[in-house]
């Protein structure tokens, strides 16, 4: 039998039970747990509440703090990525819910700066002066009131400029493997495009190629207009992805002051790789090759992010280069990005090797809104040389062991005639700008000489 005074208690307790759930459900009341385990890079925490993409402060016994944020929960626990170094964690580490989420410092005193996922300065030129703070996932925008693709962006490069004309607002893939000369490419266009501001997201790469792509490829005229953003293959999973995203953050504040901003981001697939990471580390089950589902979802959240804004606003003409391992073109995230892009402009090994660059393979490469973009004239004389250059390649190996005979098909005897000089056309040095105008007037010339 329960003693009285312990019948009274209880009475007390089921009548304040609605208030205690209350208080206990306040997330502000909840303000700090422990750490209670560590697998990979990927921490646990209990006794703590905290919405997906919020901070914790995670504060080791020796004092050192450590920023976390959470990117995912099961039951009572926590999973929280450190967005640093991580050494020196131990168990029971205080892990306090900071209540805000990560947030991109933007503004006109990026422009011929490098910086870190986090927005910090790496070229040792002080601190960034910054006109605000917008939320690294940006806002999106209603697909019905975006204006149209109806205006050329000349990259300063010959042969996209003539065969794959690209458009304010088009995002197109650049697919290669390694060593085919793609970075090289990317700071062509950076240096010799007409767009306002230029946006360079290097997501996961060699910290060595960092350097060399602002000091050599970029140099200071490139800079002068250009933000970097630099997240290394060392840097934390997060990190990687806090790049891509901060890039994208940087390029629609220059949309939103109405100019037109080319984002060129290197790489795609190292985005996708940061995301399988950070999947993988909270048990999400692999889905295709590694890759979990979720990373599929995620391709086209960053890139529907580029484009044109509202009418009368400004436009993110982005490039993403994809990594294709092996040359394989139907890698996962290759061919999740082509369901995605506007288009895609593929560079080819065996062009690379024999000393062709840009290496671009015409024939595998397609601009989608070239035909809403370019006039008739312009698309007659692109289709021209596209299928000179075609029916060369197709009887190349005919020609190359001398058992074609000239005069057995004149359409191959005009490829033959015509293929050195479309093999001097496709080709560019690194340190030539070929304006859009003249592109299309060597495209001309090319096809009206005998």
């Amino acid at each position: 039998m329960t003693p009285p005074a312990a019948q009274r208690a209880g009475i007390w307790l089921d009548r304040l039970r609605p208030y205690r759930e209350r208080l206990v459900d306040t997330p502000e009341l909840i303000v700090e747990g422990k750490l209670s385990r560590m697998v990979g890079l990927t921490l646990e925490a209990v006794g703590c509440r905290a919405a997906i993409g919020t901070r914790c402060q995670v504060e080791n016994k020796n004092g050192s703090i450590i920023e976390a944020e959470v990117v995912g929960f099961a039951g009572e626990r926590v999973y929280l990525m450190p967005t640093g170094e991580i050494h020196g964690l131990e168990p029971d580490c205080r892990v306090i819910p900071l209540g805000r989420n990560s947030l991109a410092r933007v503004g006109f005193g990026l422009l011929g700066r490098v910086v870190d996922g986090a927005g910090r300065a790496l070229d040792g030129k002080g601190p960034i002066a910054a006109d605000g703070k917008v939320s690294l996932t940006g806002v999106p925008i209603n697909p019905l009131t975006r204006k149209p693709i109806r205006e050329t962006l000349d990259v300063g490069i010959r042969a996209i400029n003539a065969l794959l004309s690209v458009g304010q607002g088009q995002r197109m893939g650049l697919f290669a493997g390694t060593g085919v000369g793609k970075s090289v490419l990317l700071g062509m266009m950076t240096k010799y495009t007409t767009a306002d501001v230029v946006v360079v997201g290097l997501i996961g790469e060699r910290g060595r190629e960092v350097n060399e792509f602002v000091q050599k490829i970029l140099g200071e005229e490139g800079m002068q207009r250009a933000v970097v953003v630099a997240t290394p293959a060392d840097y934390p999973p997060l990190m990687r992805v806090h790049g891509a995203l901060l890039a994208t953050s940087i390029a629609e504040y220059f949309r939103n002051q109405g100019m037109n901003v080319l984002l060129l981001m290197d790489s795609l697939t190292r985005f996708a790789q940061a995301h399988r990471e950070i999947a993988l580390a909270i048990n999400e089950p692999p889905a295709t090759k590694g890759y979990p589902p979720s990373v599929f979802a995620k391709l086209p959240h960053l890139v529907e992010r580029a484009g044109n804004a509202d009418e009368g606003g400004g436009s993110i003409t982005a490039f993403y280069t994809v990594l294709t391992e092996g040359d394989d073109h139907n890698d996962p995230i290759a061919d999740s990005a082509r369901g995605v892009l506007d288009g895609h402009i593929v560079l080819s090994r065996a062009l690379a090797e024999s000393g062709h660059f840009p290496a671009i393979d015409i024939e595998a490469s397609v601009s989608r809104v070239m035909p809403d973009i370019a006039d008739t004239g312009h698309l007659q004389q692109a289709r021209e040389l596209r299928r000179l250059y075609s029916l060369y390649q197709q009887n190349r190996d005919l020609i190359s062991v001398g058992a074609y005979q000239p005069g057995s098909d004149p359409r191959i005897d005009q490829a033959i005639a015509r293929n050195p000089a479309i093999r001097d056309f496709l080709q560019q040095d690194m340190h030539e700008p070929v304006s859009q105008e003249q592109s299309l007037s060597e495209l001309g010339a090319l096809l009206e000489a005998q």
